[in-house]
C-alpha cells in the first residue's frame, strides 16, 4: 500500500500550503490542462455548435459576468425523473443527481454600454433545455450548477444573485465546443464492490458514498463525499494496486474497498475540496481496461 503522503490538505486554502503541497497543486493543474488538450484531439471527442438559449447576468470581483445557457442534442440528458423525485434526491444526497454540461472557455465581450465584460457558454441537452423552459425550479437549478461548475473550473467567485436578460438570448458569440462522443463509463458504485469490513454502519464509522469513473482510458477518478468533515487535517489515505483505504482521526468515516483495476499507486494523487467537502483521488492505471 502507498503511504498517506499523497494526500493534499485543502484545495480551497492555497495560501496556507507548504512547498510540497503547492507543487502538487501545480502538477494537478498541469495534468488537467494536458488531459483537456488530449481530449480535443482524441477520436472520442466531437465538436459541437451549441444553440442559444437564454443569458443571465451576474458579477465577480473583476466585473460583469454573463453566462449563456445554451443547448445541443449531442450532450447526454440527465436522468429522467419528476420534479418531486428530483427534489427528494437533492434533499437526501446532493451528489446523487448530475446534469451533464459542457463548460466553455471565457471570452471577452462588450456589454450594451460598451463596457468590457466576460462571458461563458454553458450547454445542456436540448430536450432537457426545452423541459427546463417550463419549470422555474429546473431553470434555477441549472443556473446554480452552471455557476458552481464555472467557479470550480476557473477559480472564480461569482455573485449568487443573478437576473435573466429580457432582450437578448446570448452575450457576444457562441463558440464551438469539444465534448466526448460517448459518456465516460461509470465503473461501479461502492456498495457493489468488495469491502473487507462487515461491521454495521451504526456500530462504527460511516462508510462514505463513493463515485468512480474513467476520465480517460488510463485514468480512474473518484469522489468521496465527507459532509461531516471541515478539512483534511489527520485524514489518512492508502492506495494499493487494487485497494483503497481511507480513515479520519475522529473515526466518523472508514472506507476499505477493492477496485477491480490495476492502479499505479505511486503516481496516484488526492486532494480535499473544502467547499464540496469531498476527497478527490486521481489514480493512473497500470493497464487499460478493455
Amino acid at each position: 500500500m502507498a503511504d498517506s503522503k499523497l494526500l493534499v490538505p485543502e484545495l480551497s486554502e492555497a495560501e496556507t500550503m507548504g512547498d510540497e503541497t503547492a507543487r502538487f497543486q501545480e502538477l494537478l493543474l498541469q495534468a488537467s490542462k494536458e488531459l483537456q488538450q488530449a481530449q480535443t484531439t482524441r477520436s472520442g471527442s466531437t465538436q459541437i455548435q451549441p444553440q442559444a438559449g437564454f443569458c443571465i447576468k451576474t458579477n465577480s470581483s473583476e466585473g460583469k459576468v454573463f453566462i449563456n445557457i445554451c443547448h445541443s442534442p449531442s450532450i447526454p440528458p440527465p436522468a429522467d425523473v419528476t420534479e418531486d423525485e428530483l427534489l427528494q434526491m437533492l434533499e437526501e444526497d446532493q451528489a446523487g443527481f448530475r446534469i451533464p454540461m459542457s463548460l466553455g472557455e471565457p471570452h471577452a465581450e462588450l456589454d450594451a454600454k460598451g463596457q468590457g465584460c466576460t462571458a461563458y457558454d454553458v450547454a445542456v441537452n436540448s430536450d432537457f433545455y426545452w423541459r427546463m423552459q417550463n419549470s422555474d425550479f429546473l431553470r434555477e437549478l441549472v443556473v446554480t450548477i452552471a455557476r458552481e461548475g464555472l467557479e470550480d473550473k476557473y477559480g472564480l467567485q461569482l455573485n449568487p444573485e443573478w437576473r435573466m436578460l429580457k432582450n437578448r438570448t446570448f452575450m457576444g458569440s457562441i463558440s464551438q465546443q469539444n465534448i466526448r462522443s460517448q459518456q465516460r463509463p461509470r465503473i461501479q458504485e461502492l456498495g457493489n464492490l468488495y469491502a473487507p469490513s462487515s461491521q454495521p454502519a451504526e456500530e462504527g464509522p460511516e462508510r462514505p458514498h463513493l463515485n468512480l469513473w474513467l476520465e480517460a482510458p488510463d485514468l480512474l477518478l473518484c469522489e468521496i463525499d465527507l459532509p461531516k468533515l471541515d478539512g483534511a487535517l489527520g485524514l489518512s489515505l492508502e492506495i494499493g494496486e487494487n485497494r483503497l483505504v481511507m480513515g479520519d482521526p475522529q473515526q466518523l468515516y472508514h472506507l476499505d474497498t477493492y477496485i477491480p483495476l490495476r492502479i499505479n499507486s505511486e503516481e496516484s494523487k488526492a486532494a480535499f475540496h473544502g467547499k464540496r467537502k469531498q476527497l478527490m483521488v486521481a489514480m493512473p492505471l497500470l493497464s487499460v481496461p478493455s
